[in-house]
């Protein structure tokens, strides 16, 4: 039986190092859904100061979120073909802006070609939403505040939270390498805790207890929300949803390495230890 208030559907077709995502769309997308563009409508434009992908301003994400159809009232699923490591910044955000019904189609777009559902080629056309968005409904810290807990990490206080986790691959983390940011290496106390590992290989979720085993390990706790960043704020959130399947609660630092990284001054680790 058809919903009488279906859904929403979110196409966020990004991948770092490419720019191909709204022809990827075109050429095979779930019927009905709607091409986001992260660069533009997830993100205020990039500085130095505040990284490569700031948070929108609510004026912009509500702009963007109209044109997608979204009401005050709307459900919302997001989806991508990369394991929704880009599709969960439109989820993070919509929830941050005040949405309440925001989910990520687990596998995304594999998923549903796997389950031999059809696709829809082309570009949808939305009828404008009226949804009325807002800042703030997530929490969130700022470079500063990163720094400090940072800085009492190192001299062994416990503030609260007391943990600070690096989404990034290893290679990244460790300082091998760095292939868009202006220097390599990791935030001084940050563990690696990499987004490919939430992932099957089928690119779905692990389950809610290996998440949990997971995130405990690295020293997350019922007690402890952990603050997390990646390259430029955009696979952190893939990293705040499988923090919270497995029962825990994530705060997001937007600007992460590329805002930490584009200021001198502040001290950058390397090697595989905090």
């Amino acid at each position: 039986m058809l919903s009488s208030a279906p859904p929403v559907i979110l196409d966020v077709r990004w991948q770092l190092g490419r720019t191909d995502g709204h022809e990827r769309y075109r050429q095979g997308h779930l019927p009905g859904s709607v091409y986001v563009d992260l660069d533009t409508e997830l993100a205020d434009p990039p500085s130095p100061e505040l990284g490569r992908h700031p948070l929108p301003s609510p004026a912009r994400l509500q702009d963007a979120a109209r044109r997608w159809g979204l009401d005050d009232t709307s459900r919302v699923v997001v989806y991508d073909d990369i394991g929704n490591l880009a599709s969960a910044r439109a989820w993070w955000l919509l929830r941050w802006g005040g949405l309440t019904d925001v989910r990520i189609l687990d596998g995304g777009l594999g998923a549903w070609d796997a389950a031999g559902m059809r696709l829809s080629k082309g570009d949808a056309t939305p009828r404008p939403g009226r949804v009325t968005l807002s800042a703030g409904h997530l929490p969130t810290v700022t470079v500063d505040e990163v720094a400090d807990l940072s800085a009492r990490i190192a001299a062994g206080d416990t503030p609260s939270p007391a943990l600070l986790l690096d989404a990034r691959a290893g290679e990244r983390y460790r300082g091998e390498t760095e292939p868009v940011d202006p220097r390599a290496g990791h935030i001084p106390g940050a563990h690696s805790v990499p987004t490919a590992g939430n992932l099957d290989a089928d690119g779905r979720f692990l389950s809610p207890s290996q998440l949990r085993e997971r995130f405990t390990a690295a020293g997350v706790t019922d007690a402890t929300r952990a603050v997390v960043y990646c390259g430029s704020g955009v696979n952190a959130a893939h990293e705040l949803a499988a923090i919270e399947i497995a029962g825990f609660e994530g705060i997001l630092f937007p600007g992460s390495w590329s805002q930490w990284s584009a200021d001198p001054n502040r001290p950058a680790g390397s090697g595989a230890q905090p």
